[in-house]
């Protein structure tokens, strides 16, 4: 085991496994104080007392949708990740013969400077971009760069179930998102039968993996198999979604590790790396371009601005005079809305926030009375910016430590009066 930014990792890095097998967030029963915090945050119930102490475990990693909320919320640190590429990628970055790309996600930018010193959302994309390429990386792409091919993909697979409706064999609507690993497990899981109602788009991530050791490839003049990719996430999910069998379309593993933002301070860290003295970086070219519509991605609500923005245009023949569509943004709960798009009507959206909220969601359109066409979703409370993978808040755990006191105090006291 290792403490990386207050966190503990097992050190391995697992190849040709199930994923569903792997308990990718583990209580280290030693630590566990029976607080109870875990049980309110998992949104699966998979995390339960195991012993009359009410000391706890996750108990099946089938039913865990390895969105870590249990590990960022744990008072005293209990709760551990599975699965570390630490050390790989360092080994990779040493070999000569190894091409290795970066690919981080829009929400680490917004996370990694805390690491550092910087104000909670602190934006360091260009400091993030020259970190990685001092670390080793010969190519930094972005996974906004997908973040935007999802859009047109997303936007445009919406676009059609919509014309479709009313003749044979139409897809269903409403239409849900597919960007979220923890969300399309929950959904596999606990709702199978609203699996045709997914988006069939993969995530940018699983866009941009098989891109890098194809087209990529093919633009650097670097054959595909000499490519090792590395996805960085505030997400600890992700790490289950980069080994999904079917993750493999380039002909090779797309995504041959993931790490998440805590693990990527590590390593800036271990090599010495000023990262505030460094300048900003752009992002290599072929597949570092993006918009602002990618970046919006990491927020809750917005994977659904960004489509909308791709359909109004493409329903109406009308660009938008102004990009915003803020009633869609969501921090927590449901949020719903009427959009209206000239020369096609309204489009009924919803955005949940939580998997307790996208339950409920689910369970309207499982009864056919959901009146939405599209529907986001996002595990993480407020989207993939407060992702399991994210830094440590430390005055958000020392807030959560003072409640578990006072409730374990209290419990205590009831059992001996």
């Amino acid at each position: 085991m290792r403490e990386i930014e207050g966190v503990f990792y097992q050190s391995n890095a697992p190849k040709n496994v199930d994923p569903a097998n792997i308990f990718f967030v583990q209580v280290d029963a030693t630590k566990c104080e029976a607080c109870g915090t875990c049980d309110e945050v998992c949104p699966t119930g998979v995390i339960q007392a195991i012993n009359d102490d009410g000391i706890h475990q996750v108990v099946n990693p089938a039913a865990c949708v390895n969105c870590g909320q249990c590990l960022v919320n744990c008072p005293f640190g209990a709760i551990y990740e599975g699965v570390s590429y630490v050390d790989e990628v360092f080994e990779k970055l040493r070999d000569p013969n190894t091409i290795v790309i970066s690919m981080p996600a829009p929400a680490v930018r917004y996370g990694l400077g805390e690491s550092f010193g910087n104000p909670t959302g602190t934006y360091v994309g260009g400091k993030m971009h020259a970190a990685l390429k001092a670390l080793g990386f010969d190519y930094v792409w972005d996974n906004e760069f997908t973040a935007d091919v999802t859009i047109m993909e997303e936007g445009t697979e919406l676009i059609q179930r919509v014309q479709e409706q009313g003749k044979k064999d139409a897809r269903p609507l409403p239409q849900f998102t597919s960007c979220c690993p923890g969300w399309v497990k929950f959904a596999e899981s606990f709702y199978p039968d609203l699996l045709a109602h997914m988006s069939s788009c993969k995530s940018p991530i699983g866009m941009l993996g098989p891109l890098a050791k194809t087209y990529g490839a093919h633009e650097v003049h670097v054959e595909g198999k000499k490519i090792y990719t590395v996805s960085i996430m505030p997400c600890i999910a992700k790490k289950f979604e980069g080994l999904r069998p079917e993750m493999c379309d380039s002909g090779f593993r797309d995504i041959d590790a993931t790490i998440d933002t805590r693990e990527l301070a590590y390593m800036i860290k271990t090599a010495g790396i000023n990262f505030n003295e460094l300048p900003d970086v752009q992002p290599d070219p072929v597949l570092g371009m993006s918009t602002g519509a990618a970046t919006i991605f990491g927020n809750s609500g917005g994977v659904m601005e960004a489509a909308l923005r791709l359909a109004y245009e493409v329903l109406s023949g009308k660009k938008l005079a102004n990009p915003d569509i803020k009633v869609v943004r969501t921090h927590e709960g449901i949020n719903t809305a009427d959009v209206e798009v000239p020369n096609f009507g309204t489009v009924k959206v919803a955005v949940a926030s939580g998997l307790q909220n996208a339950a409920k969601l689910c369970d309207e359109v499982r009864a056919g009375t959901s009146p939405y066409h599209f529907i986001e979703i996002m595990t993480c409370p407020g989207g993939c910016v407060n992702g399991g993978g994210q830094p440590i808040d430390p005055a958000l755990r020392a807030s959560l430590f003072q409640n578990a006191v006072a409730r374990i105090t209290k419990r205590f006291a009831h059992r001996t009066a």
